[in-house]
């Protein structure tokens, strides 16, 4: 076994990698970049080597200084965890050429499913079900529109580079093929370097279910499916394990499939198979096929362990460091039912727009795993993917590990940034979703239902007020005088409107409040607090801010008298950058007429594009920055001339 590791990479999954190694005995060293100076995984290796700046680009994807920081160090291994350079088959022949041994699979596993064409073609040669389908190499339109109308519409057509649904447009008839080629063609462009597309059949009620297989290089065993159809946009939302209303021939088909695609390529070390399943009859074993094979750690690997006991990074280490499989196809078996959630900072209601902020408070109830590579104090930073926490369940029926799921959501406490916790907890309590009936557009279809705008009670602003006037633990003698009890008065804002708690201190038991023509009565009963015969919620206070910890967490303000004039409304005239980032472009000029909805700038931040846009109809009267510019957010970009 290695003495010393380095995992090149940040956040939770290196937090993760360093959890198995410390209890295996074997030593860490964390790279990080400046905005990572402080991260929880520096903290936590045994050494930390520091490689660049905040962007990835200079940092996180310089193969050279990670190899260069793991000899110095002395370290025998590289662990890449996942994104990044995880799937650079460059880096994995970097690593060996430099004595050092890479824990994943060989270079040339990754480039042969690197490309989802070549990767189809290699598994239907070796016996694994493909989506029927064009991925050839002419890329003539008029071939690949001969193609579509072969295969049968609607058809998918996809960036044969692509992921994260980049380069990918539905098209439902003929007439539409040539126009969403072209859109398709120019995204797969900018995102990838490479417009090659490939064309496939549409699956109407399609279910994304994957195979963890894992090899020696030789052998592979599979790891029993995940269910990843509950998606956003083709990114995973809350994943399981094992699927629901999986048949035990289904399962054995679809992991030997697994299995023979590993092995088809001499794989060694954790993968995942991706299968895209119709659904609309029920799972039939003659209804998969293979979308494509990550050649790494996937981000949803904690259900697989919570269901088979297995550590599948303790694998990847003892595989990697030249020992067999550790267990035998028939010594793997399922054991219950496991979800995970993804925690993000991110606003929903906005179009799930990445967020950042300072984590005041964070908090996971013991009900759950919760995986995590921040800590109360740290920052959501613009440069990376803001993923807060994945919040792991297991239990012995679906039924029971879905309720834990939605009472650990409940139960998790975030303040300091926006987060899409009550929208996972909605996801949690859906109906469909409960009955396992579930398919990769059950979001998208159901998004208004999921994604509500929260809405305070009286007991909400009482507690945030007494928690601002320093009321639910002491300081309710300040309100009195030798002869009578004094009223004392907060302002605070919700969502940007502000209003008025009054209260009148009967004691050090009693208090009666008063917001907006609405009485409420706290009372302490037992040593605790009741609010018109509820129990106080938690509540954390960070400077002018009080978080209530009910319906996933309210956050109030407090507003200082003399700035009350600050929540009367801002400047509608005002286009502002809503996270820091960097201007991509700007396509508004002074004096130029612009429409509601016209898009003014581009904003690069949190790994994706954000279009700016005009507010209301108007007149261009300045630029107030150019592409190019790093702002911070709430950066004047655009300004309108008054209406």
């Amino acid at each position: 076994m290695f003495e010393k590791i380095l995992i090149a990479n940040r956040g939770e999954i290196a937090c993760r990698v360093m959890e198995t190694a410390r209890a295996m005995g074997v030593k860490t060293v964390a790279v990080y970049s400046d905005a990572d100076a402080g991260a929880k995984h520096v903290q936590m290796a045994d050494e930390a080597v520091h490689i660049g700046g905040a962007a990835p680009a200079e940092s996180y994807l310089k193969g050279d200084v990670i190899i260069d920081a793991a000899k110095r160090t002395g370290a025998q291994a590289i662990h890449p965890g996942y994104g990044f350079l995880s799937e650079n088959p460059d880096f994995v022949d970097a690593v060996e050429a430099a004595g050092l041994i890479f824990i994943g699979p060989s270079a040339d596993a990754i480039r042969k499913m690197g490309l989802k064409d070549a990767a189809k073609a290699l598994m239907e040669k070796a016996g694994v079900p493909v989506v029927p389908g064009y991925h050839g190499e002419n890329q003539d339109p008029e071939h690949l529109s001969g193609a579509a109308d072969t295969i049968g519409y609607p058809v998918l057509i996809k960036a044969v580079a692509g992921g994260g649904g980049k380069g990918m447009r539905l098209v439902e008839k003929p007439a539409d093929f040539v126009s969403a080629l072209e859109s398709a063609r120019g995204e797969a462009k900018t995102a990838f370097g490479n417009d090659a597309v490939l064309v496939e059949k549409f699956v109407a009620k399609p279910r994304h279910i994957e195979v963890q297989v894992f090899g020696d290089g030789t052998h592979a065993v599979h790891l029993f499916e995940r269910d990843c159809s509950l998606q956003r946009r083709h990114q995973k939302v809350i994943e399981e394990a094992p699927a629901p209303g999986m048949t035990a021939e289904m399962r054995e088909a679809m992991g030997q499939a697994g299995v023979r695609a590993a092995e088809a390529i001499g794989y060694k070390g954790a993968g995942t198979v991706e299968f895209i399943v119709d659904a609309s009859d029920g799972l039939r074993s003659d209804r998969f096929w293979f979308m494509e094979m990550n050649t790494r750690l996937q981000v949803e690997h904690p259900v697989t362990e919570a269901i088979t006991g297995v550590d599948l990074v303790e694998w990847q280490l003892r595989v990697a460091a030249g020992e067999s499989l550790p267990k035998r196809q028939t010594d793997l078996s399922i054991d219950g039912h496991a979800f995970e959630a993804r925690l993000y900072a991110e606003d929903v209601p906005k179009g799930f727009l990445p967020a950042t902020g300072t984590l005041t408070h964070l908090v996971f109830p013991p009900i759950c795993r919760a995986d995590s590579g921040v800590r109360p104090g740290d920052t959501i930073s613009p440069w990376y993917d803001p993923m807060i926490a994945k919040v792991i369940v297991h239990g012995p029926t679906r039924a029971v590990a879905l309720a834990r799921l939605a009472r650990a959501l409940e139960e998790t406490q975030v303040a300091g940034t926006v987060t899409n916790l009550a929208f996972l907890g909605a996801l949690a309590r859906h109906d469909g979703f409960a009955r396992g009936d579930v398919d990769t557009g059950l979001i998208g279809r159901d998004i208004d239902a999921l994604v509500r705008e929260p809405a305070p009670e009286m007991r909400h602003k009482v507690a945030a007020a007494m928690a601002a006037l320093d009321l639910t633990e002491g300081g309710w003698d300040t309100g009195f005088t030798l002869w009578a009890p004094l009223h004392r008065a907060v302002m605070l804002a919700w969502d940007g409107e502000p209003f008025e708690a009054d209260v009148q201190v009967e004691g050090p038991g009693r208090q009666v409040w008063q917001i907006d023509g609405t009485e409420a009565v706290a009372e302490r009963v037992g040593g605790a607090w009741n609010i018109d015969g509820q129990p106080l919620p938690d509540i954390a206070q960070a400077g002018a801010v009080v978080t209530v910890f009910d319906q996933y967490g309210l956050a109030f303000d407090v507003i200082d008298p003399l700035e009350r004039d600050a929540f009367s409304g801002g400047d509608g005239n005002v286009i502002e950058a809503p996270m820091p980032g960097l201007v991509k472009a700007v396509y508004a000029k002074a004096g130029q007429e612009v429409k509601e909805g016209d898009r003014l700038a581009v904003l690069e931040a949190m790994k994706m594009e954000h279009s700016l846009l005009a507010a209301r109809d108007g007149v261009v009267a300045e630029v107030l920055a150019e592409a190019g510019a790093q702002v911070e957010a709430g950066a004047a970009l655009v300004r309108l001339e008054e209406a």
